[in-house]
């Protein structure tokens, strides 16, 4: 049915931009009068209509900020409010992006937004009234990529995520063997060391393993990466490897060529051949180190607040746990028991298909589903937590090692091989690319078809006397997939046909190729594209799969505080092996033109393309603060404190980060209509910080957003956090 179009007499309507109209009273009542029936029916659909397009307003995906006029106030009840925070900066995220004065709660609820003077007249005898003093309210965070198992600290030893040399490392481990009295035949962890910076050698320390053997031989010693995928460990830790029939080999020359051959794209090795330490991934699978994991487990199941505390702090009042298994279960229980539970929760449950072969090799898909549907069902009942995706690993790290000789190239597939770099050491030890192995010379192809004319040290002595690199940097390598397209593929589409959203580990760029085939399979076998399925990570995407990305509407959780440019550190375990490069230098490491520039962290272009950012901090990956505002400041800035920025044409704004964190991030979990906003009608779930970050972006100075302190966190309704007064 067509709705009539009219205009209405401007002394009527007292409107200016009528003024030109010349209608008469007469005509309009006439008008009026012949078109009533068309307009009450009109009127009676729209009114039908209207809560279904404000209900898809809210739910549209947040990739631009609606622009016009706003509505001053919303309004729910008119009898008084438990709680009123007035003289605020409240930024609600609701669709228009508005910023209001105050906020009224009742009953957990928020029943009100608007004006003071408004939201005085939700103001009873029994109504606590909070002023913020000017100060900025946001809707409480979403992080929508953590492991929160990870995030409570312990005390225990963290290199911090600092760039130590192999000899400062060997100090600082020692110590923490003597201040920690670990028992002889004990483990001991040391957490966050940065393997992508600093680790040069010396003729004390020539390899990873040789700096924690000086440390402490009576104990084995694991140094685990910032990132989660890269360790270091010593020689009685390397000793304890098990093979496949559960025997005690230990890592060798030997056992990679025969018991681990599997694992050996995986493992450093020295100029002879021999591990040198530093393990990736699956080459933990051997070295059974759960005694740590353990006793971090006991203390965390004993003390289960201290986490929800850690959230609270930092202003997250919504998770989604990136790798739940049944230890993390038995800590959300005991929250649950104890009703500490003051965050949502989505569980991306991990499973490993290839644990579920049957006696005749087969991936019995049926039976790791029924578990999953197992945990699905057992938190169905509680509101707060939804156990409904399911976590899968495209790939591992591309990161190489490039101190050692050969270097150990990144494992995670590659469209093409990884490059071959030769790298020099200038008197402190700093690396530099002096050029490229040519591995298509006759050299190497030799090399590659007799190894074993290069296995005895004195033939790798005399190769790399005469040709300047290592015989094993003719290798060509495209990396490993985290599991067989094959079995992948599968696994996702069951999945996704289980009515699980998927969530998918994908850093380099054939890995985010991958994991866009598979949720497009997926999705064709059920048709349903409502999953808000998520790729997490996504370091490197081709422009075709820019595109792709937002053609299907895929949620990316990106860890923002990972993209800054660090020549000198992080830039040299990657660019050199990603692109041609020469000598260690911003300019040599950042061209723009160059394929790791144009990829890298493609923030800007995938939003452009309709991709759905949120944002996942990873932590306890880099550090156990989850610290939401560092990720916001480098998404906006792509750049350390005193560094030069990494592909500044994909820097955000200010605004696109507190989208990704509040309403974008709600809307991954499935959690819209709860959260993300502060809307009448949505949970009271926000903050108050002690500066306004809008502000400070728009003045110029974005450098300062990780400054930022939580003073306030209120779920629920309640208030659960409040920063300590100076």
């Amino acid at each position: 049915m067509a709705i009539a179009s009219f205009s209405i007499d401007p002394v009527i309507l007292k409107l200016p931009r009528y003024a030109s109209l010349k209608i008469s009273v007469k005509q309009t009542t006439t008008f009026f009068l012949r078109h009533l029936p068309v307009l009450c029916v009109s009127f009676l659909l729209l009114g039908a209509a209207t809560p279904k397009i404000l209900a898809a307003l809210s739910d549209a995906p947040s990739n631009n900020h609606a622009k016009g006029p706003v509505p001053s106030r919303q309004w729910a009840y008119q009898e008084a409010a438990d709680y009123v925070i007035t003289d605020a900066k409240i930024y609600t995220e609701d669709p228009f992006h508005q910023t209001v004065e105050a906020i009224a709660i009742r009953d957990g609820k928020i029943i009100f937004t608007g004006s003071a003077t408004d939201a005085g007249k939700l103001i009873g005898p029994k109504t606590k009234v909070e002023r913020a003093q000017g100060r900025l309210v946001l809707p409480g965070l979403v992080d929508a990529h953590i492991h929160p198992m990870g995030i409570v600290d312990f005390g225990g030893c963290s290199l911090q995520s600092k760039a130590k040399t192999l000899a400062e490392i060997a100090t600082f481990v020692h110590g923490c063997v003597q201040r920690m009295n670990v028992t002889p035949g004990h483990w001991l962890s040391v957490t966050d060391w940065e393997y992508g910076g600093g680790n040069q050698a010396d003729p004390g320390h020539p390899t990873l393993r040789a700096a924690l053997d000086a440390a402490s031989v009576e104990n084995p010693i694991v140094l685990m990466g910032w990132d989660g995928h890269h360790a270091a460990f010593n020689t009685p830790a390397l000793a304890l490897a098990k093979n496949s029939d559960g025997k005690v080999v230990g890592y060798s020359k030997q056992t990679l060529a025969a018991d681990f051959a599997q694992y050996k794209i995986y493992v450093g090795v020295d100029a002879s051949g021999e591990p040198t330490g530093d393990i990736a991934d699956q080459g933990w699978n051997p070295i059974d180190s759960s005694e740590v994991a353990r006793e971090e487990h006991r203390k965390l199941v004993e003390a289960p607040e201290r986490l929800a505390q850690r959230l609270a702090s930092a202003g997250i009042t919504a998770v989604q746990d990136a790798n739940s298994d049944s230890g993390g279960y038995e800590v959300y229980d005991e929250l649950i028991q104890k009703n500490q539970l003051t965050f949502r929760l989505n569980l991306d449950q991990f499973f490993l298909p290839e644990d579920f072969r049957d006696h005749n090799g087969r991936i019995d898909y049926d039976k790791l589903l029924a578990q999953a549907n197992a945990v699905r069902d057992k938190y169905k009942s509680n509101p707060l937590v939804r156990a409904d995706a399911v976590k899968v690993y495209a790939d591992g790290v591309p990161e190489a090692n490039p101190n050692n000789v050969p270097p150990t190239l990144g494992n995670s597939p590659r469209p093409v091989p990884y490059l071959q770099p030769i790298f020099t050491k200038d008197a402190e030890g700093k690396l530099s690319v002096a050029g490229y192995v040519d591995v298509a010379s006759p050299v190497c192809i030799h090399a590659r078809a007799k190894p074993e004319d290069y296995s005895s040290k004195e033939a790798i002595a005399d190769f790399i006397k005469k040709y300047g690199y290592h015989p094993e940097q003719c290798a060509i390598s495209y990396g490993t997939p985290e599991h067989a397209p094959a079995i992948f593929n599968e696994y996702i589409k069951r999945a996704h046909l289980a009515g699980y959203t998927i969530h998918v580990h994908s850093i380099s760029d054939e890995a985010v190729h991958m994991a866009i085939d598979a949720i497009e399979q997926a999705r064709a076998a059920d048709g349903n594209t409502s999953h808000p399925d998520t790729l997490a990570h996504v370091q490197f995407v081709t422009p075709e799969d820019v595109e792709r990305l937002g053609r299907d509407g895929l949620y990316l959780a990106f860890t923002y505080s990972w993209i800054y440019a660090e020549p000198s550190g992080y830039d040299l375990s990657i660019v050199p092996f990603f692109d041609k490069v020469s000598g260690n230098s911003y300019e040599a490491f950042h061209n723009p033109n160059s394929y790791y520039e144009r990829t890298t962290y493609p923030t800007k272009s995938a939003k452009e393309a309709g991709a759905i950012l949120v944002a996942g901090s990873d932590a306890p990956v880099l550090t156990k603060d989850p610290q939401p505002f560092v990720n916001m400041e480098f998404g906006v800035t792509r750049a350390r404190h005193g560094l030069r920025p990494m592909s500044p044409q994909q820097r955000l704004n200010i605004r696109d980060l507190i989208d990704a964190y509040t309403i974008n991030g709600a809307r991954a979990l499935n959690r819209a209509a709860e959260i993300g906003s502060l809307e009448v009608g949505k949970s009271a779930d926000f903050i108050i910080v002690d500066q306004n970050v809008l502000a400070l972006a728009d003045q110029g100075h974005p450098e300062r957003i990780g400054d930022t302190k939580v003073l306030e966190t209120w779920f629920m309704g309640r208030k659960i956090f409040s920063a300590p007064q100076p």
